[in-house]
């Protein structure tokens, strides 16, 4: 086998006869002028315009993957490329290939992930109104929730170091990929830079579906965060739902009237689904430290503190209280003599307590069980 090159610079294609022929021979112009060894891979995403045959005839090295989709074409590209530097470039001519050098030259002083900003340099018909407000929402939310130094999230020119790429772990299978990777290089602490650069119009039809797409990265912004998706919206819901029960038993009044028996069952609900929520979050974080490798000290202080049998005896607890206090509401109405029910917001409350108690008990045996580490070898 020839020495591994420097730079491996990785095209993904689908259709793009027009222009994979021109990509592949700029890339080439533009290291072929410099030092630097590389090698050029075009991924081939089961095109049917011959562009394979174009990119290979240009002097690509072709990698065929026949699952459609952005992530599928980019994880097969990766994993064929062999360069210490990894650099990321679409095949509608929309970026300069004359400024991989650059990019390069910042992983060389240091950077482990650098991504391209777009946004002071669109070219007139270069982005769509819409795909321009989108990105921005998106760039926007998912450094709210990920702090990275990024303004431009999902720019398609990048370039990552080949050790980097491996701590990545990358899964998504389309455009989310994007995401995933500022996602990944926040929680594993890279060093990520960005560079403005411009954005020319396209050269082909766009593969890109604004709303599919748009939600496919929103989805991903959100599952890889569980609190802001389950924890902290289960603790609104279970604070709200706890201080109406709190006005109703105390006979608060608001103008003048008083919280009947309904205002409870709805802060009953708030308060079985909160809990479930903050259940459901507390999985996920457990899940993703144990099983996927993540770094969470807040979990891990959790388990090191607290043990499956604490959340056994709380929730017990809980169940206790509530079958206690059914105890007497059932009490109350066989010495009325089975008429009607008159502690109808204490039979709330008890409901309420047995459900939660009930959560809380079986929420810690699946995280005690998530908590397993797999055996090694």
């Amino acid at each position: 086998m020839p020495e591994p090159p420097e730079v491996s610079v990785v095209i993904p294609c689908l259709n793009e006869a027009e222009s994979i022929g021109e990509c592949v021979t700029r890339a080439r112009e533009v290291l072929g002028a410099t030092e630097t060894s590389f090698e050029v891979i075009v991924v081939d995403n089961r095109s049917e315009d011959g562009s394979e045959e174009l990119a290979a005839a240009a002097g690509a090295t072709v990698v065929f993957e026949p699952r459609r989709g952005y992530g599928n074409a980019y994880l097969a590209g990766f994993a064929a490329a062999r360069g210490e530097y990894v650099v990321m470039i679409d095949a509608d001519l929309t970026y300069d290939f004359g400024e991989i050098p650059r990019f390069v030259a910042e992983l060389e002083n240091g950077a482990d992930f650098v991504v391209g900003n777009r946004l002071s340099g669109l070219e007139p018909g270069s982005m769509h109104a819409l795909n321009r407000a989108g990105n921005a929402l998106l760039s926007g939310f998912l450094n709210m929730l990920f702090p990275t130094p990024l303004s431009d999230a999902h720019c398609g020119l990048r370039a990552v170091r080949r050790d980097a790429l491996r701590r990545l772990d990358l899964q998504s299978a389309g455009m989310e990929l994007a995401s995933e990777m500022i996602i990944r290089a926040s929680r594993e602490h890279l060093v990520v830079r960005e560079l403005p650069i411009s954005l020319h119009p396209r050269a082909g039809e766009s593969k890109l579906s604004r709303f599919r797409d748009g939600w496919r990265h929103l989805r991903l912004i959100l599952v890889y965060n569980p609190t802001f998706l389950f924890i902290l919206p289960g603790l609104v819901l279970l604070a709200v739902g706890s201080i109406l029960m709190v006005l109703v038993l105390a006979d608060v009044t608001i103008s003048g009237r008083g919280l009947f028996v309904h205002t409870l069952i709805g802060a009953s609900l708030l308060v079985v689904v909160g809990t479930q929520l903050v259940g459901f979050g507390l999985c996920a974080r457990t899940y993703a430290v144990y099983q996927l490798g993540d770094r969470d000290r807040v979990i891990e202080g959790v388990q090191r503190r607290l043990g499956l049998e604490h959340g056994l005896a709380l929730g017990a607890l809980v169940v206790c209280a509530g079958v206690a206090l059914g105890g007497v509401v059932v009490g109350r109405w066989i010495s009325q003599g089975f008429g009607p029910l008159a502690e109808e917001r204490l039979a709330v409350v008890a409901a309420t307590l047995v459900i939660v108690g009930t959560q809380i008990f079986f929420t810690s045996f699946l995280l005690s069980i998530m908590g397993l580490r797999r055996r090694s070898g």
